[in-house]
């Protein structure tokens, strides 16, 4: 499993100077820690964010992979949502990030 800092280097690496979302997105990983997506800036803030996914650290490696769907980690609660509208408004700009990371 890749650390916290590998995630983060590959999350910048796949946001490049402009994440593309339009909005903040914060990923709370479940006490290994949080990535901030702030138009180009990721950075590991706890700060605020229109979305807030809370998902573990191997999980959001799975769903970079391409290896664990969204929508089935939701259902499976493995994926937690702060706004389902904005998750929802935002998820083929969210797959596209996610094809990069891969």
């Amino acid at each position: 499993m890749a650390t916290l800092a590998e995630v983060t280097d590959r999350m910048k690496a796949a946001v490049g100077a402009d994440s593309g979302l339009g909005k903040t997105l914060k990923f709370n990983l479940k006490g290994d820690g949080f990535i901030l997506i702030n138009g180009g800036s990721v950075t590991n803030e706890d700060g605020a964010a229109d979305l807030t996914m809370t998902i573990s650290l191997a999980d959001l490696e799975a769903m970079g992979a391409g290896k664990l769907d969204a929508m089935t980690a939701v259902m499976t609660g493995k994926l937690q949502l702060s706004d389902m509208g904005v998750a929802m408004s935002l998820q083929s700009k969210m797959q596209a990030l996610f094809a990069k990371m891969a």
